[in-house]
């Protein structure tokens, strides 16, 4: 997953409640990042292209984004600072750091217009969960972080995980999607079913 798809926002709602189902399947999140680091102002026929597939998806989905994001920020196609932001909030508080992370990460930027493409955005993010702001900044950029997002990368590369979001099954040494694009809690719990028997 990374933090700044917006089908994974569309998705999450489903997630949960598939989830809440399941409380006892464990699970692992994979960082896929969408987006290197950049600094480089993103292409307007690219801002263009995303605003359209959000309003798609509140169409399909009835999923919420508020639009002033475009016109509030520099947009940057640079998805890799928030992918790092969730692995330092689960190097630094663990499993419940890294879901209020990718929480936070995701309601400050589509309902929110705030950018997660920003350091500053992050670690205020960070402070809002309940992490050091000082030891949050001190790893976000570690080379430690950066090796775990290279881990991550490598993993979604092996699984062949070509897009998000992706829910994945593992049943002994079988890997069974679950969800390979947006998919509705009803649709993931008969696929859960069908394969888990």
């Amino acid at each position: 997953m990374d933090p700044m798809c917006s089908w994974c926002w569309a998705f999450s709602t489903q997630l949960q409640k598939f989830q809440a189902l399941h409380p006892d399947l464990p699970s692992e999140i994979i960082m896929g990042g969408l987006a290197p680091d950049s600094e480089m102002p993103m292409p307007a026929e690219m801002q263009q292209k995303l605003q359209q597939i959000w309003r798609h998806i509140e169409q399909q989905t009835q999923t919420s984004f508020n639009h002033d994001f475009w016109r509030e920020n520099s947009p940057r196609r640079s998805t890799y600072p928030a992918c790092r932001a969730v692995l330092t909030a689960l190097l630094l508080g663990g499993v419940e750091a890294q879901q209020a992370m990718i929480s936070a990460i995701q309601q400050a930027y589509y309902l929110q217009a705030l950018n997660p493409s920003d350091t500053e955005v992050l670690v205020g993010l960070a402070e809002q969960i309940g992490l050091s702001s000082g030891e949050f900044s001190a790893a976000l950029n570690s080379n430690e972080v950066a090796g775990r997002l290279s881990t991550d990368l490598a993993k979604v590369a092996e699984l062949g995980v070509g897009g998000f979001p992706a829910l994945l099954l593992e049943r002994g040494d079988q890997l069974s999607p679950l969800a390979l694009g947006y998919t509705g809690a009803d649709k993931l719990e008969q696929r859960f079913a069908a394969i888990a028997g």
